[in-house]
């Protein structure tokens, strides 16, 4: 292969000139210019291997319109992990990081055909229930609550991922889920162990998760999880098989739902504020150009295809792993030149086809709060730095910023617009299905500890981030 004349067209450091190479797109050269890769990618066709974590290879989908007619043709591209052949030969390391990101589970994401119609409907169902004004509502209560914590009695500087971007979309799906405060700092502190890579968070998450349907069992409430918990006890009469399926959709629901709504937060917020932005401009098209140039999952969907397929002349083995760059699709060169002309939803920040992300109205409803109400609140923000000049997580699977330094005159913010209430039971009575008298304590999957009875061992654990949120929208 002759070096190209482009140095962009090479990652910095890439050998591309040696025999079986594949760029690697993980570490802190990937992250600094994930453009560089895909554009070097891009010469090798719609698709191209590359290492997505050490020793763990994959197909790499760059096209947009590759990516499109994968995602739109389950049959011949399937989700299914099991079919992984790397992991079923032993050649994937056990401790991978890729493993948590790409094992099968039994969830929506992960299942094909009629059992993930049956499950994609159960989520689709519960999320029809949210209130689109009381999320706005709790979304506003979640922003004035962070922001006070940094906005007075400090020189005016703030970073937003950590302090702002980061907690929010935690705080709302605590919310949304129906979480008692104890419940709601552990839901927060394994999340987000999970996307540190800290040992442990997963069985911090499935207990938290197992005691909250549990609860939810006793105590129905107005919330996603009580709908959910329905929702799956209509598919199937053996109630643990159904709480395990609910357990496992909350935790898609959360990874698929948290750490990219907070990445196209700060995204969003970045580019509202940075130097380029053209005044005047609606926060809507702030968060619209994030999810195109800045799609906060960059590379994930796995696919396994069921027979061996062609990709632009080359063949990918049934079994071997098919992901889609996001990121990649979206800024495809062939697709930029017709931007113009394109419907400014017709990224793939959320998919497309029987996978597409179920959540996409809420997800955006609550960026565009978030972002409109930190600028409503500090109409003086500045970025510390350009935003050419922000620095990214070095995540193969995410594009989010690692930091975002602020500056503002500080001031105080005004009390909660509405107080919080957990766990308010939906109805008085036991619901036939969903409220059996005899029911038994649910198992963690990831623990196997059983949940005991009306979380008095709650009281002992007091004083994380949902704890303090509830507690100020209470004036306490």
């Amino acid at each position: 292969m002759s070096q190209p004349t482009d140095p962009r067209s090479i990652p910095p450091g890439c050998p591309a000139h040696a025999p079986g190479f594949n760029p690697q797109l993980y570490g802190p050269d990937f992250a600094v210019d994930p453009e560089a890769y895909y554009a070097h990618l891009r010469k090798q066709g719609p698709s191209a291997p590359v290492d997505i974590a050490p020793g763990v290879e994959v197909e790499l989908v760059t096209s947009y319109d590759a990516a499109l007619h994968i995602l739109q043709n389950p049959a011949t591209f399937p989700r299914d992990s099991r079919r992984w052949n790397a992991l079923n030969e032993g050649r994937v390391p056990a401790d991978s990081p890729a493993l948590p990101m790409m094992a099968w589970r039994r969830n929506a994401l992960f299942a094909d055909g009629a059992d993930h119609a049956k499950l994609r409907q159960a989520v689709t169902a519960a999320l029809a229930t949210v209130d689109e004004r009381a999320l706005i509502r709790q979304t506003q209560a979640s922003a004035d609550y962070l922001i006070s914590g940094f906005s007075s009695d400090r020189d005016g500087r703030a970073e937003l991922m950590a302090e702002y971007a980061g907690p929010l979309p935690l705080l709302v799906f605590s919310h949304l889920f129906g979480c008692p405060p104890d419940i709601g700092d552990r839901v927060i502190t394994g999340i987000s162990g999970i996307f540190e890579g800290i040992a442990g968070a997963d069985e911090v998450l499935g207990q938290a998760l197992a005691e909250l349907i549990s609860l939810k069992h006793r105590r129905p409430g107005d919330d996603l999880t009580t709908e959910l918990i329905r929702q799956h006890m209509l598919l199937t009469s053996e109630q643990h098989e159904a709480d395990e399926a609910v357990l496992q959709q909350l935790v898609t629901l959360l990874s698929g739902g948290t750490a990219p709504l907070s990445a196209a937060i700060g995204t969003s917020a970045a580019l509202y504020l940075g130097e380029d932005w053209p005044t005047g401009l609606p926060v809507e098209d702030a968060v619209s150009q994030a999810l195109w140039s800045y799609a906060p999952i960059a590379n994930y969907a796995g696919h396994y295809p069921s027979v061996d397929i062609e990709l632009g002349g080359r063949t990918v083995r049934a079994g071997d792993p098919v992901l889609i760059s996001f990121a990649a699709a979206n800024t495809d060169p062939r697709l930029t030149e017709h931007r113009a002309q394109l419907n400014s939803k017709a990224h793939l920040a959320f998919g497309a086809g029987p996978h597409a992300c179920p959540a996409k109205d809420p997800a955006l409803l609550i960026a565009v709060t978030a972002v409109e109400c930190l600028l409503n609140r500090l109409p003086d923000l500045e970025l510390d730095e350009p935003f050419s000049a922000l620095s990214w997580v070095p995540s193969p699977w995410s594009r989010a910023l690692s930091a975002l330094p602020v500056g503002f005159a500080p001031r105080s913010v005004p009390a909660a617009p509405i107080p919080y209430e957990p766990a308010a039971p939906a109805v008085s009575q036991p619901t036939p299905g969903l409220n059996p008298p005899a029911y038994e304590p649910v198992a963690s999957v990831s623990t196997g500890v059983e949940v005991e009875g009306e979380l008095d061992q709650g009281k002992k654990r007091k004083g994380g981030l949902f704890s303090r949120f509830v507690a100020w929208t209470r004036g306490e």
